[in-house]
């Protein structure tokens, strides 16, 4: 395999955008223990919230804490009631002492035990695989997002499938435990999976000051043996996967349609198999193999040399269906589109997909810049007609703010731009529409002019 490699000077590009430190809230009260505990007595404005159906409860709107009778202190990752002010039960939570999100409504009753708790989590991780399995009806894909937290009624936990692989994640206090862990090694065990793994977000674990989870795997079929290692499919295209390598705990299952939708769009702007494409923060080669497809020439960039291998190595993988010349290149993305710029280099489609430059609200002012110089240098990049697919997947960054931002950019670049297609995540990540932060992707596809 060979990977250009651009030279980069330590500028701190990305990191002015990667966000702030986590805001520090005032700690509840702890009052003496009562029969109404364990509970938890929420603000005015956190209890309306809850009313109106969003799902948690942030430190700040915590006001007093009641711990169970005979208790002196709270269990971390314990059931909890949720009550307002005049102590009216709104529900069950799972509470955090550690995570800025205190509490995670799990039930719409009140003192929830732990038993009916983990019964309902069964029901729900069915229902959650029967959504998933009409969604891969046509074949061409065997793998999704299996549980997706609150979308599926499960907060704190997410599991995605890679072929005949699971990956776990227990993303709370109260999910990171064992009789869940026994649940979901259970439930997720159906036919063709063969391993079942957890895997942890180094940055999860430290905001929810979780332990490190085994590097065994929860179940496997009898018969296998090996690394958890698989090929999975995505629209057609063979893709590997190894749960013990790369920065992220899986590949981009929610970009599944829209990697199809760029394609199109290329496709139907420039004609199949002709014109050049350029994907910036391509990963492990989503979108650019599946441009690959349609284009003569594509280049991925990437700042990690292992997700350019893993990407060579899913080239290799495709060679029958793929007739293109495939280029990767390791750089900063803004660096990289400095130079582009500045040599006035040319394409025909170029995708912008690069990591939730807003980690905390506080940064989305910083990440609108770096949106904008994004699709500012894109739009001088591409020639007349060309296709821009940019997204952002951050939920600071709302769906009006990110489209006023590349509007910006147009604006600056003085180009005229056409918003073809609004793209969000695949339907195995659904949103939730009282709870805004499942709305976290956005995909635009435009026609640059």
């Amino acid at each position: 395999m060979t990977v250009k490699r651009k030279e980069r000077r330590d500028t701190g590009a990305r990191k002015k955008f990667s966000g702030g430190s986590r805001p520090v809230a005032t700690e509840p009260q702890l009052l003496e223990a009562d029969e109404a505990g364990p509970a938890a007595i929420l603000s005015r404005r956190a209890a309306d919230r809850l009313r109106a159906g969003h799902l948690w409860a942030y430190r700040s709107d915590v006001e007093s804490l009641i711990p169970a009778l005979g208790a002196t202190t709270m269990v971390p990752g314990g059931l909890v009631t949720l009550m307002d002010s005049r102590r009216i039960p709104l529900g069950s939570a799972l509470y955090s002492e550690a995570s800025q999100i205190a509490l995670r409504k799990v039930s719409a009753e009140p003192r929830v035990g732990r038993g009916e708790y983990l019964e309902d989590m069964a029901v729900r991780v069915r229902t959650a695989l029967a959504l998933r399995q009409k969604m891969l009806a046509d074949g061409s894909t065997d793998s999704a997002r299996l549980i997706f937290s609150e979308a599926d009624d499960l907060p704190g936990i997410v599991a995605d499938r890679y072929g005949n692989l699971v990956v776990l994640q227990l993303l709370t206090q109260g999910t990171a435990q064992d009789d869940v862990r026994a649940v979901l090694a259970r439930e997720l065990a159906v036919d063709g999976v063969n391993q079942v793994v957890e895997r942890a977000d180094p940055r999860i674990r430290e905001l929810e000051n979780l332990p490190a989870p085994s590097a065994e795997p929860l179940f496997v079929r009898e018969g296998v043996s090996g690394p958890p290692k698989t090929l999975f499919t995505l629209n057609g295209l063979h893709l590997h996967y190894d749960a013990n390598a790369g920065q992220k705990t899986g590949a981009f299952l929610d970009q599944r349609l829209n990697y199809a939708a760029a394609a199109a769009a290329h496709a139907e702007a420039h004609g199949s198999g002709n014109g050049e494409a350029l994907d910036i923060c391509t990963y492990q080669g989503g979108f650019a193999l599946h441009l690959a497809r349609v284009a003569a020439k594509v280049t991925g960039v990437d700042q990690s040399r292992s997700s350019l291998e893993t990407a060579e190595e899913n080239l290799e993988q495709n060679r029958d269906a793929i007739a293109a010349e495939v280029e990767w290149i390791e750089a900063d993305a803004f660096e990289l589109l400095r130079a582009y710029d500045s040599e006035k280099r040319q394409f025909d489609t170029i995708v912008l997909d690069p990591p939730a430059f807003a980690k905390t609200k506080r940064a989305a002012e910083g990440a609108m810049r770096g949106y904008k110089e994004l699709n500012l240098r894109a739009m001088r990049m591409l020639k007349p007609g060309g296709v821009l697919v940019t997204c952002s997947c951050s939920h600071h960054v709302s769906r009006e703010m990110f489209i006023a931002t590349v509007a910006e950019a147009a604006a600056d670049a003085g180009r005229h731009v056409r918003l073809m297609e609004t793209l969000g995540a695949a339907p195995d990540h659904p949103e939730v529409l009282t709870l805004p932060e499942t709305a976290y992707l956005k995909c635009l596809i435009l026609r640059v002019d």
